[in-house]
Formats: structure tokens, sequence, C-alpha cells
């Protein structure tokens, strides 16, 4: 040990009298003065101070990265690997269902400081399975299990062991995700509302295939970083989606399992992550700690967890992921069918959707999260008309991976998300982007209980294509890609596939999954490393006699910028890798001979025919109209005070959550026996009725109100003011439309008490007041245009009178 760490304190002592020490400049007597004669500049105290701390450094990295190597070899040891940061109880064993699966249903112990209210929704957290373990939703307390734990919400977790069940299959994933679903509604017969469901990443695309076949067990969906239309991108971004068509197809993931002898090894799939940024990849993550190796270790160590806790799919799961979602894209296009026959269309999940995605994800861009919207609908209208709620946030830095694990992702966007489900799950259908703003920019911060505020707005498909930036040449560019995959993996299987399983032994596959790179970098620098032994005694040295440098010590910065110069250098490297690659396939893959050769030249729908003209759509559609028209003069005074709400804020119930907590207290008040899913249908139906006959649904608001007397209305007034008023003044075109509601309001009350109308000349029409509002309200807000739904009905031509003739009151009549 002496001989290994000495030598730091021996060139201290040697240069002190010469340079001067930076921690002990007076080392021997006169060394100041000696220094300051023979170093005038202090270039040497700081050579010999930077010599010091880069020793110092260099061996605290090394046994950093020994202690990963330990962490991985005792990680990967374990039955059950995971990273969560909370203790769990297994509830359910996948392996245990008729169709066995390498998925679990865990409960979360919420920590000792931390209630948990049996009332609340259940929160589910569903971590992807795309080459690491699980655990990645929950491992610390600022997480997606974390915030909801903290906000008092039974929480459980589907996580995964890390080989699958001989003979499974994506869709057996997909029932074991919905029979645990099953389990966890059955855990709580106190609440009527369905778990609130996290997807992360592949995870997202799952239970969205679950969501569709078995909508009934679901409530809000939350689907983040999670790629649903893989075609799908923005040009100079996203280049993974060109991975595809530069290997020729699916037939290299039938070639790696194959080698793994059916087993397709994760690792291979995290490599490919690297290699998107090898700035990150290669030096900026690493630098990142030798430079702050003093604060940086545990930090690193912790992600390291989960980062290496690599696993292993099947070879006909992954098939079937790249096969059907990367290459062939078919999710989005209700192409997918099920061994049993049923069609898996998003358009049947009947749960709201929140789509979480960043701008800075270059795993799950915004077109490749959002493109699945464009892709089944024709418009907000269609959205509407399938009864849909979509909700869509972007983000605007954070990248792939801090989506789901930054501690200020999950602090802000997922508390909030969490705390909000409620008033997500009662939002009329439609397509709206969410907004997060700090709390003390708005008003009424008594109905504001966290630091953010959500706020929501309508969105139609041109702004929507502002982020999806969709590109119809493109498609034809990966249609053929399939077309061509298709081709080589025939090929494969029937010259090659024979030979390579032929030769392949279970041996010979663990013994290739023990070589792989990435995996072979944990297991060199541990303590099996005879070479290793050193490290930790040199370390636990260093640790108690660390002199770290100063930061404007001139070496230090020179380092910084010699690190910053890697880094652009290997940016650059990779944007020209980049852009050849993307241009080389648009080359390749646009070429109309080629497009010919597969039979797509010409072919205007290339394969992406919108499952929107379906016959049993338009069925639907029918069917539902003629529901509603039965209902519309159905009710009473609930009905009456929702459809007011919906029509004055023209359309949804709320524009944040302080409407809907003051919505909701007006709800506690006028039905207390109302509970959140009835009030929810009450939402969503009156909303339709509006949207199918807006006329006479308001016509009929006083046939609602039959009986009330006239303290019982100007109780319902009062309701809806107190509402109104939480987001502020109303606008001119929503105090209009709210006087005309009071207006029927008054029609309502008994002759007796009947509010008197200002004296105005009367008019012949009782409606024609309705009719002029409505009418103004339509030329006025182009935006309500974009929203009306394709189940409206033609509205009658609104009767007309003289300008600036009012109604008179009943009194009057």
């Amino acid at each position: 040990m002496n001989f290994l760490a000495n030598p730091l304190l021996t060139a201290n002592a040697l240069a002190a009298p010469w340079f001067g020490s930076s921690n002990d400049s007076a080392a021997l007597p006169g060394g100041e003065a000696l220094a300051s004669m023979m170093d005038p500049f202090g270039f040497g105290r700081a050579a010999v101070s930077y010599w010091r701390d880069s020793v110092e450094r260099n061996i605290l990295y090394w046994d950093v990265m020994r202690e990963r190597g330990n962490q991985y070899l005792e990680h990967m040891e374990q039955t059950k690997p995971n990273v969560l940061g909370f203790e769990t109880e297994v509830l359910v064993d996948g392996r245990t269902l008729p169709n066995p699966t390498n998925y679990e249903l865990l409960r979360v112990l919420p920590p000792k400081n931390i209630q948990i209210d049996p009332q609340k929704r259940p929160f589910v957290v569903i971590d992807p399975r795309a080459g690491h373990g699980p655990g990645i939703g929950g491992f610390k307390p600022d997480s997606e299990l974390g915030v909801a734990l903290k906000a008092g919400h039974p929480c459980y977790f589907i996580g995964f062991l890390p080989f699958p069940e001989p003979g499974q299959t994506v869709e057996d994933v997909v029932e074991s995700e919905v029979a645990f679903l099953r389990h966890v509604i059955a855990l709580h017969p106190e609440t009527t509302e369905k778990p609130m469901v996290v997807g992360n990443c592949q995870a997202g695309w799952q239970i969205m295939m679950a969501a569709a076949l078995e909508p009934e067990v679901f409530g809000p969906i939350l689907i983040a970083g999670a790629p649903l239309s893989y075609w799908a991108g923005e040009h100079g971004k996203a280049p993974m989606r060109y991975t595809g068509g530069m290997t020729g197809g699916s037939w290299i993931t039938a070639l790696t399992s194959d080698i793994g002898n059916g087993l397709f090894d994760g690792a291979w799939l995290v490599q490919n992550f690297e290699r998107l940024n090898p700035a990150n990849t290669y030096w900026k993550k690493q630098y990142h700690l030798y430079a702050n190796i003093d604060t940086e270790s545990k930090r690193y160590l912790e992600f390291e967890r989960w980062w290496g806790g690599h696993v292993v799919l099947g070879g006909n799961e992954i098939q079937y992921i790249v096969d059907n979602l990367f290459v062939g894209n078919r999710l989005s296009t209700a192409q997918l069918v099920t061994r049993d026959g049923r069609r898996i269309d998003l358009r049947n999940v009947r749960s709201p959707v929140v789509v979480f995605c960043s701008r800075g994800d270059d795993i799950t861009p915004p077109p490749q999260a959002l493109g699945w919207i464009r892709d089944l609908y024709a418009g907000e209208e269609d959205i509407i008309a399938n009864e849909q709620t979509i909700i869509y946030c972007l983000h605007d830095t954070t990248g792939h991976l801090g989506i789901f694990v930054s501690g200020s992702v999950s602090r802000k966007e997922h508390s909030e998300f969490t705390a909000n489900m409620d008033y997500i799950d009662v939002m009329p259908p439609g397509l709206y982007e969410t907004t997060i703003s700090h709390a003390d920019e708005h008003t009424d911060a008594e109905l504001i209980e966290r630091d953010y505020l959500l706020e929501f707005a309508p969105r139609n498909f041109e702004e929507l294509d502002r982020d999806v930036m969709h590109q119809p040449e493109d498609d034809r560019r990966f249609a053929t890609v399939a077309r061509i995959s298709e081709i080589n993996l025939g090929f494969y299987r029937l010259y090659v596939q024979p030979w390579i399983q032929s030769i392949m032994t279970p041996e010979a596959a663990r013994w290739i999954r023990r070589m792989h790179p990435i995996r072979l970098g944990y297991k060199l620098m541990s303590d099996r490393n005879p070479l290793t032994v050193p490290l930790p005694v040199m370390a636990d040295y260093v640790r108690r006699y660390r002199q770290p440098v100063e930061q404007d010590n001139i070496f230090k910065a020179l380092e910084l910028m010699a690190s910053d110069q890697i880094v652009v250098s290997l940016n650059a490297w990779r944007d020209l890798r980049d852009s050849s690659t993307e241009r080389l396939f648009m080359d390749i893959y646009g070429q109309p001979l080629l497009q010919a050769a597969v039979g797509l030249y010409g072919d205007a729908h290339v394969h992406r025919r919108r499952p929107g003209a379906e016959p049993e759509h338009r069925r639907f559609i029918e069917n539902r109209q003629n529901e509603l028209r039965h209902k519309i003069a159905q009710g009473g005074p609930h009905e009456a005070v929702m459809r007011s709400v919906i029509y004055v804020l023209g359309g949804a119930p709320a524009t944040d959550e302080r409407n809907f907590k003051r919505l909701r207290a007006s709800r506690a008040e006028l039905e207390p026996s109302t509970s959140l899913s009835e009030f929810k249908r009450l939402v969503r139906e009156q909303f339709f009725i509006l949207k199918l006959d807006r006329e006479q649904a308001l016509n009929t608001l006083p046939e609602l109100l039959k009986g009330q007397t006239g303290e019982e209305i100007d109780n319902y007034i009062s309701h809806l003011e107190h509402v109104f008023a939480a987001s502020g003044e109303l606008t001119e075109h929503a105090a209009k439309r709210f006087d005309q509601v009071k207006a029927l309001f008054d029609k309502a009350r008994p002759a007796a008490l009947a509010a008197p109308a200002p004296e105005t000349a009367p008019t012949s029409d009782p409606t024609a007041a309705t009719a002029e509002i409505a009418a103004e309200a339509s030329n006025t807000v182009t935006a309500e245009k974009a929203q009306e739904s394709s189940v409206e009905a033609p509205k009658k031509k609104p009767a007309t009178r003289p300008a600036g003739q009012r109604r008179s009151s009943p009194r009057k009549r």
C-alpha cells in the first residue's frame, strides 16, 4: 500500500519547496518565498495540484468501475432481479396462468411514513422489456411509483423474470397483463374506478393492445415514451427508424435468435441504444463520473444497476415485434389479428389515453408517439365520434430515459398526471394538448394543491401535424422495406436457418451471451479479475487524504476544453453517420423500380388504408346517434347543469383542474350519491347530446328543470357561476352563452316567481334569442367548426328577428 499510495505524498513534498503546494504552500521553511521566485505565475504549483488530483480521480474512478462489475454480477445472480426502490410482494405469478409467461404482479408496499387510502384508484406501472430488467419506474422516491405512493394510491407493479417461458408469445404477455389488472380490480371492491395504468416505452404498445382487446379493465392510460407509429419521423432525426431497411429487414433478428438457440439476448438492444449517441456512451457519461468522482459515484452506480441488468426475450416474441411493429407498422392501422380471430383496433380503447413524449427523445420522437392518431382517424371529429379522449404532453428537452427516470420529470409531469387522473377520466371525447405551468402564475391558489397547474387545450389535426410531420412519400419507402423484409426472411428460413439451428446448442448459446462485449465489460472490472485486488485499498487511502484540485486551475480548464472537443467530434461523426444512412435509405427505397418489383409502385394506399370507413364503424355511429336522440329530453336538474357547463365552456367541462375541483364540489352538493363513474358517464353523454343537436339540447333545458322552485334554480345558477369563476373571468363569447343559459333557466321558474326582464318589445318567437346567440357564436368562434363531430345531425335554420330586439320574460309573455 505504501508503494502504491505514498508517491502522491512524496511528489507533493518534493515539489513544495520549488513550486509550493496547493494545500500547504509553507510545507518547508521559506517554501512560499522560494516558490514565488521559482514559479512566479503559479504554473508549477497548478501542475502539481492537478497531477495529484488526476491520479486520485483515476484510482477512485476505476474503483467505482470495480463496484459496478460486482453489482452487475450480484444482480444477475438473483432469481428475480429488479431495481425497485420499494419493498414488494408477489400477488400473481404469470408462470401459473393458463398460457404461462415470465411476468408477475407485485404489490408495492408503502414506506412507513406514507399512508395509503384504499378508497383511491389503484395505480399500476408496467416497465419495458426491451433489453433491461424491470424496476426503472420505481427505482427511487421521485419516480412514477413514488409520486403515486405519496398521493396515497394503492400501487402495483408488473415486472418480469430474466428468461421467458418456453413458447411464450406477445399475445400471452398481453393476456397476462389483462389477468393481472382483473386481479387488481378484485382486490379493490370498495372503489368503482378502474386502475390507472402506466406503460413505459415498449410496455406502452403492450397495454394499448390489451386495452383494445379488453377495454373494460382499464382506467386512464399513460403511455410514456412509447412508440406506436414506427414509420413516422422527421427527416434529420429519429435514425433508428431506418435500421430495418439498412439491415435488409427482420432476417437479422431471426439469425440472432437462432444463434441464441431460440433466445434473443437483450444486450443487443441495449447496444443499439448506445450506438445512437456515441459521445455519451464512449465519453460523456464516463467523463462526467471521472470529473465529479467525489459526488457522482452513488448516482452512477444506482443507474448502472438497471442499465446493466440485461434480460432475454423469446425468439418468437422479438420476431413478432420486429415483423409486425418495427418493420410492418401494423398496430396503428388495425391490421393485427389475434390467434383467436380478434382484430386489435386501438379505436376500441374506451379509456382516456395520455401520451407523454419529448422533442429531445431520439428513441421515440413525437411523430412515433403521436403518429398513430393520424393513422387511425380522419380528423378530431372522428376521435369524438369514437368516444375517445386523447391527451398529449410534449416535453421540450428530456431524453428517452428521462421521460420515466428523471426526478424532475417525476416531480412535475408525472405528479400532475397522477394527481389529476380523476379529472382526466371525466374529460369529454376529443384531442387535447396539456401544458403544465407554475402555480404562482395563477389566481385561486387554494384550488391548486401542488406547485404546478395542469391545463388542457383542444387541438385539431392541423395543429397535431406540426408535431407528427406526416410525409406520405415516406410511407411507400417503408412499405417497400416491409416487402423486402418478408422476402429476405423467407430466403433465410429456407436456406440458412436449418443449418444454424442444427449446430447451435444451449451451452454454445450461453457462452455467446456471456462473451457479448457489453456483458464482458462489466465482468472484467470486478473482483473476479485478480488485477483489481489493489483498487479498494488504494481507493480507501485516497478518500482519507483526498485533495481535489481548485476549479480555477488552468490545467483543469484545459481538461474541460479537451473533453468538450471530444464530445463535439463524436457528435459530428454521429451526425455524418446518421445523415448518410438517411440519404442512402431514401435513395434505395425510393427507387420506382424497386417499389414496382415488390408490387407497390402506384399503390395509393400502400397497405395503410385508414380503417375509419368500415361498415361496423358507420353502424356504431348511427346506433349511437339514435340512442342519444331519445335522451335529449330525459333527465333532471343534474343533466341540465352539466349540459350548461359544457355548452358555456365550449365543449370541455373545464380548462384546468380548478374548474374540475369546483365542478366536483358542486356535484357533491347537488347529488351527493353520484359516483365518479356516473359523473363521467353524465359528462360524456351530455357532451354528445350537444354535439348531436345543440339547438334542441338547449331548448329542452327548461323541461329538465321542470318542477324546481325558484330558490333551487337560483342555487343551480350560483353553482354555475362558482364553476366558471375558477379560471378567471369568462370570455365575451362564453359570457353571452351563460346569459343565454340563465334565460333558459328562468323559463323553468314557477310563473309567480319568474324573474322580471327589462321592458322590451315582445317577440313572436320564444326561442329566437337562443337561435340568434347560437348563430352568433357559430360565426365568431372558428375553432368550434373544427371540432364539430361526425355524429352531429343537420341543424334547422335558426329563426331571425330585428337586431336589438330582446325576448320578453315568461311573466311578460
